[in-house]
């Protein structure tokens, strides 16, 4: 999947990148979903690694356009996965107490602890999209956030963190379609937000807002991947192929208690 990865310092258009690619799975949807379940069953298995062996943090960003399939990519991916060691933290609008203290505050307060994987459901970056395309700061003030955020970012790459970002990536029509169903459908008509139609309208101001946002913030320690979102089956595979692969080269293992195993079972095996 690597070829969804943004490099570091790199020049790319949004517009190079279909919403409808499927890869090496074009017309092979059958197989996409089979190693989707390959992938299900991997990460349960090391997400358990991950909390036992108490060593590594993931932080896993989602951003998208509104009907871009974050909350469907959450419950896809991590379907199976014990809650006890995964965590989603979603920011909305920022309360009067966020406000009050610098935008970084309430994202720092629910990164990751040792052993957890946390998935931000929206993240610092609305402070470099919304804030832009709606011009609720000044330029100079918003144009200073992508070196704070990479600073930020590599801070916790640096204690520890392996942080995956991802821009899950609709075409304007499949948006439209998507917030239809969701207005067709009564289990779904309360996802709809009449404001929804209106951020439609400054759909270009936003393209150019996350093409230069991913642009700026896609580095070594914190890369950026544009998942074709389209179709929710291949970017559910985009997205857990990214995340197996990189948990499995963290080469964890279960630790060692630190106690006498083969005396705890002959007691055991004696009473």
């Amino acid at each position: 999947m690597e070829q969804y990865r943004i490099e570091p310092g790199k020049k790319f258009k949004l517009a190079d990148f279909s919403a409808d690619d499927l890869g090496d799975f074009d017309g092979k949807k059958q197989k996409g979903n089979e190693k989707l379940a390959e992938n299900r069953a991997d990460l349960v298995e090391l997400q358990e690694l991950l909390y036992s062996e108490h060593k590594h943090r993931l932080l896993i960003v989602l951003q998208a356009m509104d009907g871009g399939g974050k909350d469907g990519t959450i419950r896809s991916v991590f379907e199976g996965v014990n809650p006890q060691g995964v965590r989603i933290a979603s920011f909305k609008t920022p309360t009067q107490m966020e406000l009050d203290h610098d935008y970084l505050w309430r994202i720092h307060s629910q990164t990751p602890g040792k052993g957890e994987i946390v998935v931000f459901n929206r993240s610092q970056y609305e402070d470099v999209l919304v804030v832009r395309v709606h011009n609720l700061v000044p330029r100079e003030v918003w144009k200073k956030r992508y070196q704070q955020i990479n600073d930020f970012e590599r801070q916790l790459s640096e204690e520890g963190t392996t942080i995956l970002k991802f821009f899950l990536n609709i075409s304007l029509e499949e948006q439209k379609q998507r917030f239809l169903e969701r207005l067709e459908m009564p289990q779904k008509r309360w996802k709809f937000n009449p404001g929804d139609l209106a951020e439609r309208k400054l759909w270009p101001e936003y393209m150019k807002a996350f093409e230069e946002a991913i642009q700026k913030t896609s580095t070594k320690w914190a890369p950026w991947y544009v998942v074709p979102a389209n179709r929710n089956w291949y970017r559910n595979l985009v997205v857990s192929s990214v995340i197996v692969d990189t948990l499995k080269a963290m080469k964890m293992e279960y630790p060692n208690p630190a106690i006498d195993v083969e005396a705890f079972k002959k007691q055991l095996a004696e009473g």
